[in-house]
């Protein structure tokens, strides 16, 4: 039985991921460094470039927490009696 090899990881620049982001390439090599992004310098002279796979996982990442924090702002935004289930009327 054939052996079959992960597939090889395709890099991009940071401008084409600044691209992508609509951010700037100082931004992209940051959240290399933060480890947010994965990326490594290849070539000579070194360049940095990002792994396009990492990319996705930081869209999804992004997209998780832009989620979460919508939910937060809605649940801080209800009214107590509106979570609980309880009525406010007096003499009830």
């Amino acid at each position: 039985m054939p052996e079959t090899s992960a597939p090889t990881p395709r890099f991009l620049a940071p401008s084409q991921v600044a691209e992508l982001l609509s951010i700037e390439v100082d931004e992209v090599v940051s959240l290399v460094l933060e480890g947010r992004l994965r990326g490594s310098r290849l070539g000579s002279p070194a360049r940095w470039r990002v792994e396009e796979s990492s990319l996705s996982e930081y869209l999804a990442e992004q997209s998780e927490e832009a989620r979460r924090m919508a939910l937060w702002h809605q649940a801080n935004a209800a009214s107590f009696p509106e979570v609980w289930g309880t009525s406010t009327a007096q003499g009830s």
